[in-house]
């Protein structure tokens, strides 16, 4: 059976989104790829990983994104077709770079795949991306499809080689992980060398030093670049239009939108009144394609996801072709035909669509898929919150965190950060950290509440990061606190891989995408080096984890920093090793008369303890505890007992 790696042109697979987007690399000729994981864009790279040998390509799993944009960069300066993807945030990471290599200009061809997450699916914000096409001046092109996903990068490719500057194209949560045929093409092996060439004057793109600078050139050139772009969309088949010759009503639509507008409009049974425009290349705007639909209708509806982006744009053209085309009467997001948060659906087109065209109709589902799922899990699930895996190292830790603050009696907190770990925010965790905003937050906040006891401020401020994430944004924070004298400790919850998006590589581990062997780079003596005073404890070990939790609040200057070391659960690693065989004593257990509100089930509440409510004794649930010992210390009562046994 053919995959995405070794498929042959003119075959056929079910795929994802992202893994056509992969084989859209392959068939492009890329020969340099990075990224950082992150949902929904994390197999994007993954894919890339494992054709990295058959297809020769580079392809890395970089500290964060800008890092991934500058590698990908690199490869363009140097000839060679490169790739970089993130999850919509990520952009914002590497928005430094890509500002400034966007006026620099490309020499290989670069596609730049940010995959926004609208409705919020794995994400803190529906944050769009569309808007540094427009903010950096750059090409922006959206695939409705899993076919376009993968066609529309080496389109981008080679446009961005044409035009000597990166290229966008946009990917969505419904995109991504929705599973479509996709026809594969052949794969592209350009067998380039590369060759970083600087000799020629500082304004020319293909020979000349890497720099924005004279920004006043360079700038004009991408304005022209941009312009160049537009000729191209013009003729872009990526646009289609399909409806009748002179509709009453023009949908125009870009995306994963295009879906639901055909099927609105099927539902509906209004083919012979809608006409349905598809764009793909939503910025810049092809100005003629534009016009010639604007005026076969006179009311025009914009579908897209998630702000009035594209919406706003087309009006702006409408009213410079008043006179030519008549004013319009137009729907979408400003007049509230269409939410501007949450992700669409088809149901809520065709419900704006039968408002617009006065048709009678009843809605078949409830406003958004959300609030359908909601309704299915109250009347069919048991409510559950959030909550760590069985044997979650970060539930110990929190725990012990969560003592050592109350012992210190100063109702201190944790400012957190992005990751698993992050459950200690909500009712499944401890609630013991009070902010978790952005990666690399932790840090610097906690250094900012450190440095507010002159103005009173004596609380015991912990910050907490991952691995993944200390790498990714921790350090310049870290270094910030170190040389401004903040007392303050750094927890970094060092579970061995980026755990929260399926164990990608970072440098801390000693594997790399394409899962070549690679050094890893040793989070304590990084610290060290910073000057931090550095301790590693495992969780799994709660006295000694403990203590050094308290000798960290009673320290009185200076950046601290515990490494609670211990892989995750669900980590390859943790196979073949030895853990414990967890029993309960019931002569030991008080059951309901547990003074301690039962600290095992109601409030530790890890899923390998339950209740029984035949004995009202606390129980050892087999089939979910993994045996990491931690439960033996949170009962007073001693009742609950480990026996190290080997894990087959």
């Amino acid at each position: 059976m053919s995959n995405i790696i070794d498929g042959k042109a003119g075959d056929r697979l079910l795929i994802t989104g992202n893994a056509a987007i992969a084989r859209g690399a392959i068939e492009a000729g890329i020969s340099v790829a990075a990224g950082y994981p992150g949902t929904p864009a994390t197999e994007i790279i993954e894919n890339l990983g494992k054709a990295a040998d058959a297809h020769n390509m580079y392809v890395e799993w970089s500290a964060n994104e800008q890092v991934a944009m500058e590698v990908a960069a690199a490869g363009s300066l140097s000839g060679l077709r490169s790739f970089t993807s993130m999850k919509n945030v990520g952009m914002n990471v590497a928005a430094d770079a890509l500002l400034h290599f966007a006026v620099a200009g490309t020499r290989g061809g670069m596609v730049i795949v940010p995959c926004d997450d609208p409705g919020c699916s794995s994400s803190s914000t529906e944050m769009e991306t569309r808007v540094f096409a427009r903010l950096f001046e750059l090409p922006l092109i959206e695939p409705s499809d899993g076919q376009e996903a993968k066609d529309m990068v080496k389109y981008a490719a080679e446009l961005s080689e044409e035009l000597h500057v990166p290229v966008i194209l946009r990917g969505v949560t419904h995109l991504s992980h929705v599973s479509s045929i996709v026809e594969l093409g052949e794969p592209l092996h350009l067998n380039r060398n590369a060759d970083f060439k600087c000799d020629g004057p500082m304004f020319d793109a293909e020979s000349g030093v890497a720099t924005p600078q004279p920004m006043l050139v360079k700038h004009e050139q991408l304005q022209k670049k941009l312009h160049n772009a537009v000729s191209h969309f013009e003729a872009s088949p990526f646009n289609v239009y399909t409806g009748p010759e002179h509709p009453e009503l023009m949908m125009i639509t870009s995306s994963i939108c295009t879906s639901f507008c055909k099927e609105a409009v099927r539902s509906l049974g209004v083919e012979d009144r809608v006409g349905i425009l598809k764009l793909g290349t939503t910025w810049p705007l092809p100005p003629k394609l534009i016009e010639r639909h604007l005026s076969m209708a006179s009311k025009i509806f914009v579908v897209e996801e998630v702000l009035p982006i594209m919406e706003n744009d087309i009006k702006s053209f409408a009213m410079d072709l008043a006179e030519k085309i008549g004013i319009k009467k137009f729907h979408g997001k400003a007049d509230g035909s269409l939410p501007t948060v949450n992700e669409l659906n088809a149901d809520l087109v065709v419900t704006a669509l039968a408002k617009i065209l006065g048709i009678s109709h009843e809605k078949s589902v409830p406003a958004s898929y959300t609030q359908l799922a909601k309704q299915i899990a109250a009347e069919n699930v048991p409510l559950r919150g959030m909550s760590y895996c069985p044997g979650c190292p970060h539930r110990a830790t929190f725990w012990l965190v969560n003592h050592a603050l109350k012992m210190d009696n100063k109702q201190g907190f944790v400012c957190n950060d992005v990751g698993c770990y992050a459950i200690d925010l909500l009712p499944g965790g401890f609630q013991t950290s009070k902010t978790g905003l952005h990666m690399g937050s932790g840090m610097g906040l906690a250094t900012g509440f450190a440095k507010l006891d002159k103005f009173g401020m004596d609380r015991t401020v912990f910050a907490a990061s991952g691995d993944s994430t200390f790498f990714h944004a921790v350090m310049p924070a870290l270094v910030n606190a170190v040389h401004n004298k903040a007392n303050v400790t750094l927890l970094v919850l060092d579970n061995s891989g980026t755990a929260m998006t399926g164990f990608q590589a970072h440098p801390g581990v000693t594997y790399g995408a394409s899962s070549q062997k690679l050094p890893s780079v040793d989070i304590a003596s990084v610290c060290e080096g910073i000057g931090a005073t550095v301790k590693v404890v495992d969780p799994f070990e709660p006295e000694d984890a403990l203590q050094r939790l308290l000798e960290s609040v009673e320290a009185e200057d200076g950046v601290n920093v515990l490494i609670f070391k211990q892989a995750c659960t669900l980590s390859p690693e943790k196979k073949h090793k030895q853990m414990f065989d967890m029993r309960v004593d019931e002569s030991r257990c008080l059951g309901e008369n547990c003074g301690c509100d039962r600290l095992c089930t109601r409030v530790f509440r890890c899923p390998g303890l339950a209740w029984d409510k035949d004995k009202g004794k606390a129980k050892i649930e087999d089939a979910m505890c993994i045996g990491c010992g931690f439960c033996t210390f949170i009962c007073p009562q001693h009742a609950i007992s480990k026996t190290r046994k080997e894990i087959a």
